[in-house]
């Protein structure tokens, strides 16, 4: 049994964690409510973007937007991977880095063997694990998290539409944690370019569209900003993913502390019971040799 002093010892460090792990559930809260409330209020905008681009795909061909539609034959992929800067967010890393790894492996072996599979990471934990395991990973960013803006992400967006027009690239995914709640998030894996025409089976849905001033002019903006705003969309998404996931972990590590903290207490009270025990033990020995 170990003595009083490890056990209060130890009951101290517990408690300092708790308090910290308690803190990172506030902070953690906070910003999730922020990250919660803008990508809700993004969902239904980029939505309604995505239905209309992809109605209207069909009409890319022959004008300057046709590059975004182009379905080549895929000799080299880029996949955009979403993690986050920081850990101690539970599993939303790793089921990330996961599904990345398992998605290249069953999708793109060959291509991944012949070094033609090429990674983009968003999130330093995504950038660090790939390039240890020696991946090809063309970029890092780690700091679009400092200050998530729309503007930052077009600069991102921009490359990425450029690197498939020039046909650096055949086709490109973005694997990520998508929110739904503060313990729950979904792993997603959604192409990015080309841009896919809807389903024959959807052609009832379709919708025709009187084009003013011109397709040529609509087409021209409407594609590349809903590339952007797709983009944003699920980087917004994994932010708030991140810390709703980071809420949780923290949530759970105050309750663990708690559960422990319970049980230190109690072999405490035993080794101070034994202690106790012990001394009255030698204090009646003591006397009875007195008598003696």
């Amino acid at each position: 049994m170990p003595n009083l002093k490890e056990v209060r010892i130890r009951i101290e460090s517990v408690k300092s964690t708790q308090q910290i792990t308690s803190a990172m559930k506030l902070v953690a809260a906070s910003k999730l409510k922020k990250a919660q409330n803008a990508i809700i209020t993004l969902r239904p905008y980029v939505q309604k973007m995505q239905e209309i681009m992809e109605n209207l795909s069909e009409s890319l061909e022959g004008s300057d937007q046709a590059s975004y539609s182009q379905v080549r034959p895929i000799r080299r992929v880029l996949i955009i991977v979403l993690t986050s800067n920081r850990g101690l967010c539970g599993p939303f890393n790793s089921n990330v880095i996961k599904t990345a790894k398992q998605h290249i492996s069953e999708h793109y072996s060959q291509l991944h063997a012949e070094g033609r599979v090429d990674l983009y990471c968003i999130g330093k934990k995504g950038g660090d694990f790939f390039r240890k395991n020696k991946y090809n990973v063309i970029k890092s960013n780690i700091e679009i998290f400092d200050k998530l803006k729309y503007d930052e992400v077009v600069k991102i967006a921009e490359e990425l539409m450029g690197l498939y027009a020039d046909k650096t690239y055949d086709h490109i995914e973005i694997i990520y944690n998508r929110f739904k709640n503060a313990a729950v998030q979904i792993m997603t894996t959604e192409p990015y370019l080309p841009i896919v025409p809807k389903a024959s089976g959807a052609s009832a849905s379709k919708t025709d569209y009187i084009f003013e001033p011109g397709k040529e002019q609509i087409l021209g903006e409407l594609i590349p900003k809903t590339l952007k705003i797709q983009l944003y969309k699920a980087i917004l998404d994994s932010f708030a993913a991140e810390h709703g996931a980071r809420m949780t972990a923290m949530h759970l590590a105050t309750d663990n502390a708690g559960e422990l903290l319970k049980d230190l207490k109690l072999s405490y009270n035993k080794a101070r019971q034994a202690a106790i025990t012990k001394e009255l033990l030698e204090i009646v020995t003591g006397a009875e040799a007195l008598k003696g």
